[in-house]
């Protein structure tokens, strides 16, 4: 099982909401599901390098960092800047039914996925009577 969490999320949107401005980069969008016995979980990160991509596992909390660079051309005198940038990092705690060790990452046209196989004791199976 997953858990997704961002305590700083509604404090966020409290700042956000009193200020107008936003506290800090918004979090990578995520999506996670299950088919069959493997979790995927989607992050957007358009305009990000994969060579700026950093996943790490510490104790079942698995961590994606990545770092997008700001778009200021030589010379340019900037006039709208509505696409944030800078460090971005989200943190997933993964369940004791997932394998941690073998996650595999893919990441594709914006989009990092991660593949996380069911542990083989956690998978179900059938006892004979």
């Amino acid at each position: 099982m997953l858990v997704r969490t961002d305590p700083f999320r509604e404090l966020d949107r409290l700042t956000q909401q009193v200020l107008g401005t936003a506290a800090r980069p918004a979090a990578m969008p995520m999506d996670a599901y299950r088919q069959g016995d493997t979790f995927y979980v989607h992050f957007d990160l358009p305009g990000v390098s994969a060579d700026s991509i950093d996943l790490t596992v510490e104790q079942s909390v698995l961590t994606v960092r990545a770092e997008r660079l700001p778009a200021e051309p030589d010379g340019a005198e900037m006039l709208i800047s509505e696409r944030p940038a800078g460090v971005f990092t989200r943190q997933v705690f993964l369940g004791d039914t997932l394998d941690a060790d073998n996650i595999a990452a893919d990441y594709s046209a914006g989009i990092l996925t991660l593949t996380i196989p069911v542990r083989e004791q956690a998978k179900p199976r059938s006892i004979q009577v």
